[in-house]
């Protein structure tokens, strides 16, 4: 792996996370294989319009003008792909047509790319193939899969927000499995006791050190020139409330990362906070947080610990 991309944010995504294919894959769902082909090659000049997570990776990609020097990035974003070659030309002319900063690409014949998520160094890969993702956390990388469809705004804004669930996805498992096996009582017990033992990291915390060390770089042009103003925004929004606050705030610390808002909800409905806090993208790991809240904002669902463990029956 060349040493750039050691020090860069490198996300994984996949055609169906950035761009709407519903047509597409509606014509392969009905017609096969190799009618869908055809229709890519087909419609090869008609650019793809843009899906769940690209305003996200756009304004992603737009932190590289904060990098020391132009023959340098901060971030790199590489298509994984289930597409051939032939097929993944629309996608790399959408990308061209869009002028998002994408030049790398990996393409399978309908195989999962996730397994080469490590010669990238990548901290996230993003699909909207359910079975790709869940196959991906199984094997311990950090995936998610998009839900919903695009929200268009009229955010002209440089800012990129960025809103993630704790437990399950910052965080691990651990405390969640409590609050599943012992009930609420017994979770704010069980925090109270452990306040001062960090959680061990979950699925995203590298995601998240690595956008801390974009927001750092950010510092550094604030104090430079005060009228500069920070362009990434980041909170935790979770169903925990006090106590047991105080055990994800010290397991943050602990990590070294650092969020710039946290919401301790305790049971109220994320999507209104959502609704008004407006992140580009959210991450969570239980769908009936996700369901409502993809109705306002771009939402990523992280297959990850007990909450999304597979039912065994007793029957």
């Amino acid at each position: 792996m060349s040493e750039n991309l050691k020090n860069q944010l490198v996300i994984g995504i996949a055609s169906s996370a950035l761009f709407d294919l519903a047509e597409s894959d509606a014509v392969f769902r009905e017609e096969g294989e190799e009618a869908y082909r055809a229709f890519q090659e087909s419609h090869l000049n008609d650019p793809l319009r843009p899906g769940v997570s690209f305003e996200f990776i756009k304004r992603l990609l737009s932190l590289n003008d904060l990098a020391p020097d132009s023959d340098s990035q901060l971030v790199d974003v590489i298509v994984l792909s289930r597409n051939d070659p032939d097929t993944g030309l629309r996608v790399m002319r959408s990308i061209q047509h869009h002028e998002l900063p994408i030049t790398r690409a990996v393409f399978r014949q309908g195989r999962s790319p996730y397994k080469f998520m490590p010669a990238f160094n990548m901290s996230l890969f993003l699909s909207g193939n359910e079975h790709d993702v869940r196959q991906a956390v199984t094997a311990g990388y950090p995936a998610g899969l998009v839900l919903g469809e695009a929200i268009e705004g009229e955010d002209s804004s440089p800012d990129l927000r960025i809103a993630f669930d704790f437990d399950g996805v910052l965080a691990s498992d651990e405390s969640e499995i409590v609050m599943q096996e012992r009930g609420l009582n017994d979770f704010q017990s069980n925090e109270v006791l452990n306040a001062n033992v960090p959680l061990a990291p979950g699925p995203l915390r590298d995601f998240l050190a690595g956008v801390n060390r974009i927001q750092k770089i950010e510092e550094k042009y604030r104090l430079a020139d005060p009228g500069y103003r920070n362009r990434i925004h980041v909170a935790i929004v979770t169903a925990r409330n006090a106590p047991a606050h105080e055990r994800a705030v010290r397991s943050l610390k602990s990590w070294g990362v650092t969020v710039n808002d946290a919401f301790f909800l305790g049971g109220i409905s994320k999507k209104g906070i959502l609704e008004i806090l407006k992140p580009h993208i959210f991450f969570d790991d239980q769908v009936k947080h996700l369901l409502p809240a993809s109705s306002v904002t771009p939402c990523v669902h992280i297959p990850f610990g007990v909450t999304n463990a597979p039912e065994i029956s007793t029957a």
